[in-house]
């Protein structure tokens, strides 16, 4: 079969691989339909994930057709059409029981990661009844891939953990693919103010038209305009959905008293905590990696067609042109991308 395959920092290739066989009971074979390009593994290419193995299919992302699945699989069937979801969970070990999925002991984030991922024709998924979701006809297979990972990101650890509530002035810095889940999620809660703020002129007038009440482009002054919008405190809720340090600084400078900061965006460098500052603000902090519970209920949500999560699917391309596809996502300013979809069947 054909797979991407990461070969060290700047160095994918679409390659032949054996097609993977089924190595435990509790696993199905899956034939990817169509996948996609996260920003995670975009850090990966970066050599922002220093623990990646030579010869790991990439990809956590996507929706496909069973093909196989072990003994001990009791929810699937060959030929379910199934959403992968990119958290892989047991179901069974302790950080499962309490749905901290990401935490699995035998599983969590892994897939192009760990594990060959869904960046090729057929992929193997561990833990089957527990990691994968019957797609229903209602939702289409384009959208269907944004519910692997980014739309249950930014709705659990960007909206959730930031605690956003009916009324809430909420800041979203970062109007990437997960940021601009945030900002589709985050109008579930009613806030009053969502802020969306980013250097890029193109992905902030996208985020006025899903809703954004003001955007921002990322200045010395930031501060000060985000004040003329909520006032002199600041924003209730400041969601971090990029992973610099500088974008983690406008959150401890926007945020006010009371508030919260959830930070989504995944960090390849250290950060300065300004605690001389911030101590004395009772400020509720959240860190996270997307544990998947809330997939259920978002599939029910898409499903009724309410979210335009379309919007965010800017580009197409086939699974032999994958290479071409993250040259297009590395230059997403010029290009104006947002979403990529894979065909890969």
């Amino acid at each position: 079969m054909k797979a991407l395959v990461y070969h060290g920092e700047h160095h994918i290739a679409l390659e032949e691989k054996a097609k993977p066989t089924l190595e435990n009971t509790t696993d199905a074979l899956v034939k990817v339909l169509k996948t996609t390009i996260c920003g995670t593994d975009l850090g990966i290419y970066k050599g922002k994930n220093l623990y990646m193995r030579d010869g790991i299919t990439l990809g956590h992302e996507g929706i496909g057709i069973i093909e196989e699945v072990g003994e001990g699989v009791s929810q699937f069937k060959v030929g379910d059409k199934v959403l992968i979801s990119c958290i892989t969970s047991c179901g069974s070990c302790e950080y499962c029981k309490k749905q901290l999925y990401s935490h699995c002991k035998n599983g969590g984030w892994i897939l192009g990661h760990m594990i060959d991922g869904v960046q090729a024709e057929y992929v193997r998924i561990p833990y089957a009844d527990n990691s994968l979701y019957k797609l229903p006809a209602s939702i289409d297979d384009d959208v269907a891939v944004m519910l692997s990972d980014i739309l249950p990101t930014g709705h659990e650890i960007g909206v959730q953990y930031g605690n956003v509530k009916p009324g809430d002035a909420i800041a979203i810095v970062g109007a990437g693919p997960v940021g601009m889940s945030v900002l589709l999620t985050a109008q579930f809660y009613s806030p009053s103010t969502i802020i969306m703020i980013d250097l890029d002129e193109n992905r902030l007038q996208m985020a006025k038209n899903l809703g954004a009440t003001h955007t921002l482009k990322t200045s010395e002054d930031i501060r000060e305009k985000v004040a003329e919008i909520v006032g002199e405190e600041g924003v209730d809720v400041a969601i971090e959905a990029v992973g610099l340090p500088q974008t983690w600084d406008i959150c401890q400078k926007i945020v006010k008293p009371g508030g919260n900061i959830a930070n989504v965006g995944v960090h390849g460098k250290k950060v300065d905590f300004e605690i001389q500052d911030l101590w004395i603000k009772n400020l509720t902090i959240t860190t996270g990696l997307v544990n998947t519970n809330t997939t259920p209920m978002l599939m029910k949500a898409v499903a009724t067609n309410k979210l335009p999560v379309d919007k965010l699917i800017t580009h197409h391309f086939k699974l032999n042109e994958i290479e071409k596809a993250y040259e297009v996502f590395i230059n997403a300013s010029k290009e104006k991308a947002l979403k990529i979809i894979i065909d890969a069947d």
